[in-house]
């Protein structure tokens, strides 16, 4: 009978130590795995840092006498790619801390990562035949190859930076420029596959947090007048995106008969203005009822930090109700960093990438919860 106790005991220990051994070594994965989902767009820097929440340019260039990707052939889609690596070899790109990724051999979950991070469109993580990713090791700087267009050159800042965005998309497209001949007409710019590209092929965009108009209810009237300047209104991820956790993604729509420095020009006066009109109505419920405020950014930080399980729409509100608190110092000890890299660690995609296996939508709320849980300090 002693030796059978012992022999219980000992293996009741051998297990628990293999338990938290495993535990350790999934523990470690996760840390690597969520280092690499962060990106600088999200350290919640720069100008205006506490309403834009990142700003982007986007450049879509192609090549003169080839098909856009969606006509090409298998063996022209093959070629551009070729290019590409020719041009990142050639040009000393490598050298700079650039490199390629053949979307092809990336798991669909990496790809959904990517999409997360804003670094791929959903278009090419599908459209993934002959199609790459050239990517600065910062990721401040991405080009898409053979997506709509054979190249689309991105740069993504924090804060609101579209003229230091611009300046730094710009000086690649002439790297890339110096080694293409791109598809450009004097009459109608830059030729794109999509004509609503055509021009200056330039997209530019910040992505807003507007939680006091909204609160308000002044934010559809506002976001109604934007669109009536040629400015378009999106969620997060862009076009057909649903806009939850009170974030705004504001771009151009006219890109042909607007010079680049005309285009930025509208889309910085009118994110000027959106960012005074959301300052107005926090000074305004501050004044009305800084308790409410203060009860509302409290119980929201309360749920986040206590909740078994979240919705992605649910846990978007709670981090909005948050980081209006953070912003307007009535919680204190909880960097902007951190709730910007929440916004994409929560996403199906990143989720998944950090269990390193595929889940449902219901062990997804229960592993949203756990690493909000993580996170928040």
């Amino acid at each position: 009978m002693e030796d059978n106790r012992k022999a219980k005991h000992s293996l009741s220990e051998n297990s628990l130590e293999e338990i938290l051994k495993n535990n350790d070594g999934e523990n470690k994965m996760q840390q690597e795995r969520r280092s690499e989902i962060v990106s600088k767009w999200m350290e919640g820097t720069g100008p205006e840092a506490e309403i834009v929440i990142s700003s982007r340019i986007r450049l879509a260039r192609n090549i003169r006498k080839m098909p856009f990707p969606p006509l090409a052939s298998d063996e022209q889609r093959e070629k551009i790619l070729q290019t590409a690596k020719d041009v990142l070899r050639n040009s000393r790109l490598e050298e700079s801390g650039f490199g390629i990724m053949d979307i092809s051999v990336l798991s669909p979950v990496f790809r959904q990562v990517l999409v997360e991070k804003h670094l791929i469109s959903p278009l090419l993580s599908r459209e993934n035949r002959f199609s790459a990713l050239m990517l600065r090791k910062d990721e401040i700087i991405s080009i898409m190859v053979n997506e709509e267009d054979h190249f689309r050159i991105q740069c993504l800042l924090p804060g609101l930076q579209l003229e230091k965005a611009w300046q730094e998309a710009s000086r690649y497209d002439d790297i890339l420029e110096s080694h293409l001949d791109y598809a450009f007409d004097e009459e109608k710019g830059y030729l794109t596959a999509c004509p609503t590209n055509v021009g200056t092929g330039l997209r530019a965009s910040v992505m807003l947090h507007l939680p006091a108009l909204a609160i308000t209810q002044q934010i559809n009237r506002i976001l109604s007048a934007v669109s009536q300047v040629g400015l378009a209104v999106r969620g997060l991820y862009g076009e057909g995106t649903e806009m939850t956790g009170n974030l705004f993604q504001i771009s151009n729509q006219i890109t042909l008969g607007q010079s680049e420095e005309e285009i930025l020009q509208n889309l910085y006066g009118v994110t000027s203005q959106l960012i005074n009109q959301e300052k107005s109505a926090r000074e305004h419920l501050l004044n009305e009822g800084r308790e409410k405020l203060g009860d509302r950014a409290g119980r929201a930080y309360g749920i986040l930090k206590n909740a078994w399980m979240l919705s992605s729409r649910e846990a978007m509100q709670f981090l909005s109700d948050v980081r209006l608190g953070v912003d307007l110092g009535l919680l204190k000890g909880v960097p902007l960093k951190i709730l910007n890299e929440l916004l994409v660690l929560i996403r199906p995609g990143c989720l998944q990438y950090l269990k390193d296996k595929n889940l449902g939508p219901y062990e997804r709320d229960l592993e949203r919860a756990i690493q909000i849980q993580k996170c928040l300090p």
